[in-house]
């Protein structure tokens, strides 16, 4: 059996989150406060130029580990073992039905046999893991075992980024599951979530995940091509700047006075235009025929105005969340700039989460 990297097994503590993305390279550590309660110990970011990840490409191996490396050293946590996450895309995910009982290594042989039905690829090709999710719905005979693979070198690329950082790959998880577990912490500290139906939107810089759960499980998942990244090449047009230079100011608010009635509104108004086509879709898609809130998440959701024009055009309650509502917060941790960063590392807490197995 080709690892993916317990995927979906249990880890030992201690353990980070990193989470790679388009923009940049975010580092989560919690820790186990007692009687339940979560602490964030720490938490960085360090940005990547463009072009070092592509769609969840690495096109720049050495690049990203050195922002590996300087997100750990800035950090301050001595804790080199780390969860990592592959891009929804990149992992073949399928439920299978197999005969409960099982001995593992008969297991191992039944995963490998279904997994070849379900891969575009040679099995020798792939990085290959499995979960028994428990008895299969109306056949307590069998059991509901969910596969996942991805293609080896994508796997290898992240583990080699970490150890060229001096930095262990112990946990690869799958980006829009630890969100999702992150998110469904966090939500369920607010209370009355049951039975309710919520869609997370994770605005990222370049595409927008759609996950619509409902008591923690996925009902229906998406991805569409919108991004943060629009306003800032909007920026860079309008005003002559680096692409760098606009990323910078934008995060800032060091924007001309027009900046607001020219180049905001209409972003924000694209942006709760694509929220909108994304809900009716789910409606027109599936049997369901509500949403009861709408969680933003991701660099962009605290984009200033966002989630009321949402809550405007959909007609749905909407609202940013913090992976890390309800946790205490460690001495290094400055309160009010984690309010406006924390939307941003909903990957990162999900994947620190597996610490917690």
């Amino acid at each position: 059996m080709i690892s993916l990297g317990s995927l979906f097994g249990q880890t030992n503590p201690p353990l980070i989150g990193i989470d790679i993305s388009t923009s940049g390279v975010r580092l989560v550590e919690l820790a186990d406060a007692g009687k339940g309660e979560l602490r964030l110990e720490r938490y960085a970011a360090e940005p990547l130029a463009r072009g070092t990840v592509v769609d969840g490409n690495i096109e720049n191996i050495e690049a990203v580990s050195e922002a590996v490396l300087r997100v750990w050293k800035k950090s301050g946590t001595r804790i080199k073992h780390v969860a990592l996450g592959m891009p929804p895309a990149a992992v073949i995910t399928k439920k299978i039905i197999l005969p409960a009982g099982l001995a593992e290594d008969q297991l191992e042989v039944q995963v490998e046999s279904e997994a070849s039905q379900y891969i575009p690829f040679a099995l020798d090709e792939v990085s290959l893991d499995f979960d028994v999710i428990g008895p299969a719905p109306n056949s307590p005979e069998d059991m509901e075992v969910m596969l996942a693979a991805a293609r080896r070198e994508k796997v290898e690329d992240r583990v080699a980024i970490l150890e060229a950082a001096g930095l262990t790959a112990t946990v690869m998880d799958i980006e829009s599951y630890a969100a999702r577990s992150a998110a469904h912490r966090a939500i369920g500290e607010q209370g009355g979530e049951e039975g309710r139906i919520v869609a997370l939107f994770q605005i990222g810089a370049q595409a927008t995940h759609i996950s619509v759960l409902q008591n923690g499980e996925t009902i229906y998942e998406r991805e569409q091509p919108f991004g943060g990244i629009q306003l800032t090449q909007d920026i860079v047009r309008a005003y002559g700047l680096s692409f760098e230079e606009a990323e910078a100011r934008k995060k800032a608010g060091d924007l001309p006075d027009n900046y607001g009635a020219d180049l905001l509104a209409p972003f924000l108004e694209n942006a709760a235009l694509e929220v909108t086509r994304a809900i009716q879709f789910f409606f027109t898609s599936t049997p369901y025929t509500r949403i009861d809130q709408i969680y933003l998440a991701g660099g962009c959701a605290q984009v200033a105005g966002l989630p009321d024009i949402i809550a405007s055009r959909t007609r749905i309650a909407s609202a940013v969340i913090s992976p890390f509502k309800g946790m205490q917060l460690g001495p290094s941790v400055r309160e009010q700039q984690l309010r406006n960063e924390a939307p941003a590392y909903l990957v990162a807490c999900g994947l620190a989460l597996r610490r917690f197995g």
